[in-house]
């Protein structure tokens, strides 16, 4: 049915849920599973008025990929002892195009999302939901997750 599934996470309770459905899935399946998690690159930081004034020895430090890498190895916990294939990715960008950009690069089936941004105002302004739904070449399951 399915041989690649990509998931998003962010470390929510909102997107664990996901992970889990996708783990769940991919197991199914016997798929391959791919855990993604977007990060803000470091130049669109350096815009925010905040980093203006930090000294460079305090901006070297920075590793806005770190917190993408300890979110999904987080992930990695709902997948022990699956006994699927799992590749985790930390992306720089959007969610909503991580997501996307991995799905195709991988040739995945699916992709596996929370349902967190579906409702009121987000819905509305764009939610990565929303947004995978419309950009995806695959397969979108939206995990309801409220």
């Amino acid at each position: 049915m399915y041989k690649r599934i990509v998931v998003g996470t962010d470390g929510s309770p909102s997107a664990s849920e996901a992970v889990k459905e996708a783990v769940s899935l991919a197991k199914q399946c016997g798929s391959e599973l791919h855990i993604v998690s977007a990060y803000r690159p470091l130049s669109a930081l350096m815009t925010h008025p905040e980093f203006v004034t930090l000294s460079a020895q305090v901006y070297e430090k920075i590793d806005p990929a770190g917190g993408a890498a300890e979110v999904t190895s987080r992930a990695m916990g709902f997948v022990a002892g699956a006994s699927i294939d799992v590749t985790e990715h930390q992306v720089a960008g959007s969610a909503a195009d991580a997501l996307c950009d991995v799905a195709a690069n991988v040739g995945a089936d699916l992709i596996v999302v929370g349902s967190r941004g579906m409702t009121g105002a987000r819905r509305v302004l764009g939610s990565v939901p929303n947004s995978v739904a419309h950009n995806a070449t695959c397969s979108v399951l939206i995990v309801q997750t409220t």
